[in-house]
């Protein structure tokens, strides 16, 4: 699969949006996704990013990014603002990540929500042997300092899913440099979901353990 700035879950996003749309990325680091997306897919893109120093470099990349806190930055929009509301690798760090999903599908017609899958069978490998907090190549980071507060895995996200009544409208799931169809909540490193708060229910969303 494809990268974009070195990162498949941003080409993969970069697939879904369509041209021409309104775009709100949370977290969106040093601009590169929205640069990327006003270059080849011409959107009206803005951002939010709670570290200056990423603040001041999506800026000089030419994307129009503001300084905050993107738990509280969906509060600022009115309604639909936005047709995709973008949360990228970010949800696992937020503190309330239901709060923040309903803010997302309110001010956006749709969610792109990206992250990683704490199911992997690598996680579950790491736990089983060392006894102690997981740490692979996906996450390298001793429990004292990881910037990872919930850990969801696929089958996680998709319980939320079916019990808020959404609709989901794309989901894509890759580990290394292929696209995984079988087992994802297994087998998965990254899954990208794109939903809407459509009164329907996808009744396809069917994730068996493990």
């Amino acid at each position: 699969m494809r990268k974009v700035y070195g990162r498949r879950d941003f080409a993969i996003i970069g697939e879904l949006i369509e041209p021409r749309t309104r775009v709100l990325d949370l977290g969106c680091g040093e601009g590169e996704l929205l640069a990327w997306l006003k270059e080849n897919k011409q959107v009206d893109g803005r951002g939010v990013e709670m570290e200056g120093a990423r603040v001041q470099k999506a800026i000089a990349r030419g994307a129009s990014v503001y300084q905050g806190d993107l738990e509280s930055a969906v509060e600022d929009y009115p309604d639909q603002a936005f047709d995709y509301v973008i949360l990228s690798q970010t949800l696992q760090e937020t503190r309330y990540p239901l709060r923040v999903l309903r803010g997302m599908l309110r001010v956006g017609k749709r969610a792109v929500v990206a992250f990683p899958n704490f199911g992997h069978y690598s996680v579950r490998l790491a736990t089983l042997l060392s006894g102690g907090a997981p740490r692979t190549d996906l996450f390298p980071y001793d429990w004292y300092d990881s910037p990872n507060i919930h850990f969801l895995t696929v089958l996680d996200f998709e319980a939320l899913i079916l019990k808020q009544g959404w609709k989901v409208e794309r989901r894509i799931f890759v580990a290394g440099e292929r696209q995984v169809t079988w087992m994802p909540n297994l087998m998965a490193e990254i899954a990208v979901f794109q939903v809407s708060a459509g009164a329907a229910l996808n009744h396809s969303i069917t994730v068996a353990a493990p």
